[in-house]
């Protein structure tokens, strides 16, 4: 049953309701400032999605977080809050992201029985400081990068800010990171239906990846870039609203990048891969 695919995907979306309904009361129930009880309201709905995650021993209950978080949060204030035209372009920005990543995580999730890589290396690495591991780094640390990277677009619906050229802008470079994102998401879904297929063999070479490693990272790094500016060309004394999209960078440049690469320098033929490859941009290394 746990291999279900329709089975496992109710058990989910009940965990996020679940998770939804704590954050919101614990939300509604705090006295603090707006960003204070979301940033704690946030951290309440990750325990819950956590305390599934070890009952039903899969870290990647906590995949779908990353996308459905932000659509959640960006809805309720822009229903609770002044939202402008400003508010509702950014909104739906973030809501395409999220729908599309979210899709993403649904095409590739297989059962409760499929766990994300990287979190089975973590336990056999870790061993008995794996549960730790497991809420600090699995849980916790995504959740606080993904709350300062949503939080512009909460200040930009919380204070009503207006629309101008600049967010408009900015706006267009988190669509374009969400076709870049999407694209280099579709062409690997290819590649590795070729490669069990027997049609393909190696490293992908196809496409946005014919140049670059991880062209989807840099979408996604792209994305809240696009919203942290947009929201500062708004609400230019809130400068520190980049703190989200520096986060995010950080995060993909020291953790996910190494960690991938690592995994992939196991395969032959590495090392002339990434000595043909950039990093992230996906144009031709000279």
């Amino acid at each position: 049953m746990r291999n279900n695919r329709l089975i496992s995907y109710i058990v989910v979306s009940i965990v996020y309701i679940l998770a939804t309904l704590a954050g919101v009361g614990v939300y509604l129930w705090l006295p603090f400032s707006f960003w204070v009880n979301l940033l704690l309201a946030d951290i309440a709905a990750t325990v819950v999605t956590f305390i599934f995650s070890v009952l039903f021993h899969n870290a990647s209950v906590y995949d779908p977080y990353w996308s459905v978080q932000p659509i959640v949060i960006g809805i309720a204030f822009a229903i609770g809050g002044k939202a402008t035209v400003a508010g509702w372009m950014l909104l739906s920005v973030v809501i395409v992201w999220g729908i599309r990543l979210t899709a993403n995580w649904a095409y590739t999730f297989d059962g409760m029985d499929h766990q994300d890589w990287r979190y089975t290396m973590l336990k056999e690495k870790t061993g008995a400081w794996y549960p730790l591991i497991n809420f600090i780094g699995i849980h916790m640390v995504p959740t606080l990068v993904v709350y300062g990277c949503i939080l512009p677009l909460v200040f930009v619906l919380h204070y009503g800010a207006r629309v101008n050229a600049y967010s408009i802008v900015f706006a267009a470079v988190s669509l374009l990171a969400i076709v870049l994102q999407g694209t280099s998401d579709v062409q690997m879904h290819r590649f590795r239906k070729a490669k069990k297929e027997g049609k393909a063999e190696g490293f992908i070479r196809v496409g946005l990846w014919k140049y670059a490693r991880h062209p989807n990272y840099l979408g996604e790094i792209l994305m809240w870039w696009g919203i942290g500016l947009a929201a500062v060309a708004l609400l230019p004394e809130r400068w520190y609203l980049l703190a989200g999209a520096v986060a995010n960078t950080l995060l993909f440049t020291f953790v996910s990048i190494p960690m991938a690469d690592g995994r992939q320098s196991k395969k032959e033929g590495f090392d002339e891969y990434k000595r043909q490859t950039r990093v992230l941009l996906p144009i031709i290394k000279r």
